[in-house]
């Protein structure tokens, strides 16, 4: 059996602060393997992104990773020094933020800035540093690259931006691609169009790719494999249409409920009632428990992991037998 590129397990991101100590990220545990897409789905203050910002050791303090393992191809990476750690963040794994415009300078043309994360770890001439540039604008769908890499990133749009960052992400082939919310603020067509790009590129690169979204339709089309997760917690994950179609926890299925696709006409959205809980006082037992129709005396108690086939999930009272 192949081993994955990526293993986590039992990761721990806490935030220490004067209201208390904030599990941002609570006992993770998974693998993917390469070419492999994983969707990380939950609503805001879930932990998803924390859990994004861990693997690539992004974390600031007041914030650390307090346990648990990230190994990337074997390498062990908890632990490892800030200097070892930037030397692999661009190289063997890389990150697509939410919001380009911050992730791009605004004084340097494309150009450039894919020149300066080339040599970040490579030496190549000039020439061939713009060639490459070129190769993978063209790769991310944005017409006439070699033109318009001399173009600053106010000139183009929004969702030409975007391509812009996952191309830089692309440039060294890594092993790991961490996208979190790329495709939020892009409107529903070109949100497609970058799926259909991600989808081949992660295809021909053999690239492992997290996706990162609260937005359950996406993910559905572009990852294989889903992950879902509620304060701090991977709360159910398996294959995303067996997951889709049969969900075995009650917050699944209220995300699921609340998608405005699946209304019926004329009727308000479905709604999971109540709010998230606050990280740095999590209740005793199952944290979803106060939001949850389903609750019963035995989720005052921490539900252990259940699983069926290649399904997993976290819950006293699962909703029925799920497909393996």
């Amino acid at each position: 059996m192949t081993a994955p590129v990526l293993a986590v397990r039992d990761l721990a991101t806490h935030f220490f602060a004067r209201a208390g100590t904030v599990k941002a990220v609570d006992g993770v545990s998974f693998d993917l393997a390469a070419g492999e897409i994983l969707g990380l789905v939950g609503e805001s203050g879930s932990g998803k992104s924390m859990t994004g910002y861990s693997l690539l050791g992004l974390i600031d303090p007041p914030g650390r990773i307090v346990a648990g393992s990230i190994k990337l191809a074997g390498q062990e990476l908890v632990g490892l020094p800030q200097a070892e750690l930037r030397a692999l963040r661009g190289r063997r794994m890389a990150m697509v933020f939410q919001d380009p415009m911050t992730t791009l300078n605004p004084v340097l043309s494309i150009a450039e800035q894919i020149r300066l994360a080339i040599a970040a770890h490579e030496r190549v001439s000039p020439a061939a540093a713009r060639a490459r540039a070129a190769d993978v604008l063209g790769r991310v769908g944005i017409p006439d690259a070699a033109r318009r890499l001399d173009a600053f990133p106010h000139q183009f749009s929004g969702g030409m931006r975007q391509r812009v960052a996952i191309a830089i992400a692309l440039l060294h082939r890594p092993d790991l691609i961490v996208a979190d919310e790329p495709t939020t603020a892009l409107d529903v067509s070109i949100q497609a169009q970058i799926i259909v790009e991600v989808r081949a590129l992660v295809r021909d690169l053999g690239t492992a790719l997290i996706w990162i979204s609260h937005d359950l339709a996406t993910v559905s089309a572009l990852a294989g494999r889903i992950m879902v997760m509620y304060a701090g917690r991977i709360v159910e994950h398996g294959p995303i249409g067996a997951v889709l179609r049969a969900p075995q926890h009650p917050y699944t299925q209220g995300l699921l409920g609340s998608l405005p696709s699946r209304a019926v006409p004329g009727q308000d959205l479905v709604q999971i009632p109540g709010l998230p809980p606050s990280l740095a006082a999590l209740p005793a037992g199952c944290a979803f428990r106060p939001r949850c129709e389903r609750a019963a005396p035995e989720c005052a108690a921490a539900p252990d992991q259940a699983t069926s086939g290649s399904r997993g999930w976290r819950c006293h009272r699962p909703l029925g037998a799920g497909a393996a």
